[in-house]
């Protein structure tokens, strides 16, 4: 912190009489706001120097182009940290997001991603003459190992712990025949990489452009496809054709355009980049468990649904795994009817609790480990709380029958809260040492219990180690009981 008050007073000639965190990126950077009366500026400490030094370089030759990113105002020798212009707080896309509240103009905001994307093409062309491609960072171009690294993002983030089974020599093949469509162009257009509406600040009506230090040469598909399907912007089709229309306008300026051949290049580029966001979004939240990126990826794979069958004949496996993937119950957007869904999990604690996926929190986890285990025996390890023996086992023993009355006691005042109040989610979940016998038992009695008590609520049973995941529908489902009153009397 000292580093950017040193800083901030070579600037303007004082110490900052405020410095305040901001929220950064998914990234090591950290960023803060310096402010006096002589002035105010964004303050950055990045832990690479050579990110930072990319950052820096293309700033400030973008500057020099005429293009609208922020200024540099000074760096630090070490170059770990360094000032730049406070740009203030409107995103284009927090506008976005204003508009479909009905809080901010949708005419406004509609033309500030037009305008956005027209600008688009002098980043590319412009932004590129002269750029010593060299600072780029972590590498100078799009090439066959970004591609490679990318597509295996994708496999080993998203698609392995999705839990869906596919053959890698398959895969790979079709990975290899894609990279080398991707690869056909040669270009010496910038390549923004991260150009998405979450990465353009709005001052007065003009698009200021930050967070391009991941840019290199490369194609300007790429962009296009960033922005335009940007799966958590959800653009309408309308709007797309529109932004797509005003780029190639701008765009003919400095190439001839066919839009056609255009047209059938892009398309694999959004594929490429849906790919890239599902790996990025499978990594910070299937495996890190963050829920602002577990809530995208139905969006994601809704794009991803569109764009499939145009690849059939070209990558036959991978488009078969990828409609495969789109078809998984928990990836499809869920559209709110203001019924409360409660999601009834069994889990092992071995592999960690389980998360809740839409992004609300809260809710129970109840430890089942306190109960006599089945599991210890010989005739009962094969089975799950869902079989007869275990069952008998259970419930012979008894005390499974006080551990539910105190768990019904917990959550019977939540759900009648949540349902009068209009609230749509809430996550129970039952641990056990394995999550194979006491918390699938526990699990299915609660939906059980919850089912005929709450008839207008909506349930959904998961057996996250069987890999169960059902939507239960207004018939009773094999393997729920719903004579636990009767054995319990």
């Amino acid at each position: 912190m000292e580093r950017l008050s040193i800083l901030y007073k070579s600037k303007y000639g004082c110490m900052p009489a405020s410095v305040t965190p901001l929220t950064g990126s998914a990234s090591n950077r950290r960023y803060y706001r310096l402010a006096s009366d002589a002035g105010s500026c964004i303050g950055v400490i990045g832990t690479d120097v050579k990110e930072n030094n990319a950052f820096v370089t293309i700033a400030r030759h973008f500057r020099a182009k005429g293009i609208n990113v922020p200024e540099v105002y000074a760096v630090s020798d070490d170059m770990s940290s360094y000032l730049q212009q406070d740009l203030g707080d409107c995103v284009l896309f927090d506008l976005l997001s204003a508009a479909r509240r009905g809080d901010e103009d949708m005419v406004r905001v509609d033309a500030l991603l037009n305008k956005t994307m027209s600008m688009l093409p002098a980043i590319q062309h412009g932004g590129a003459e002269g750029l010593d491609f060299s600072v780029c960072y972590p590498q100078p171009s799009f090439d066959r190992r970004m591609v490679m690294f990318d597509l295996n993002y994708f496999k080993y983030c998203f698609l392995k712990p999705s839990g869906l089974e596919f053959n890698e020599v398959l895969l790979q093949d079709d990975f290899e025949r894609f990279a080398d469509a991707l690869l056909e162009d040669n270009t010496d257009t910038f390549l923004y990489r991260d150009f998405n509406a979450r990465n353009v600040m709005v001052c007065g009506e003009d698009p200021y452009f930050v967070d391009f230090q991941g840019g290199r040469r490369g194609p300007v598909y790429y962009d296009v496809a960033s922005f335009v399907w940007q799966a958590r912007a959800k653009y309408p089709l309308a709007l797309k054709e529109r932004m797509l229309d005003n780029y190639l306008d701008a765009l003919a300026g400095y190439r001839p355009i066919d839009r056609g051949a255009f047209m059938k290049r892009l398309d694999l580029f959004i594929l490429f980049r849906l790919l890239q966001v599902l790996g990025a979004y499978g990594f910070r939240g299937l495996i890190e468990h963050k829920a602002d990126f577990v809530t995208s990826i139905p969006a994601a794979i809704s794009e991803l649904k569109s764009m499939t069958g145009k690849f059939s004949s070209r990558y036959p496996y991978l488009t078969q795994t990828l409609e495969r993937l789109c078809a998984l119950p928990r990836f499809e957007e869920q559209t709110s009817d203001g019924v409360l869904e409660v999601r009834v999990c069994s889990f092992s604690f071995k592999k960690g609790i389980p998360q809740d996926a839409s992004g609300n929190g809260g809710g129970y986890v109840f430890d089942c480990r306190s109960i006599h285990n089945p599991g210890r025996y010989e005739p009962y390890k094969k089975l799950t709380g869902m079989d007869e023996p275990v069952i008998r086992f259970l419930e012979d023993d008894g005390e499974v029958f006080g551990f539910l009355e105190h768990v019904y006691g917990v959550v019977d005042p939540h759900v009648e809260t949540y349902a009068r109040r209009g609230f749509t989610s809430l996550m129970v979940s039952f641990g056990c040492t394995g999550g194979q016998h006491r918390s699938v038992y526990c699990a299915e009695h609660l939906v059980a219990h919850l089912r005929e008590k709450y008839p207008d609520i909506r349930l959904r049973l998961i057996h996250r180690e069987q890999g169960i995941d059902t939507m239960l529908s207004d018939s009773p489902r094999e393997g729920i009981r719903y004579e636990y009153d009767k054995i319990k009397e």
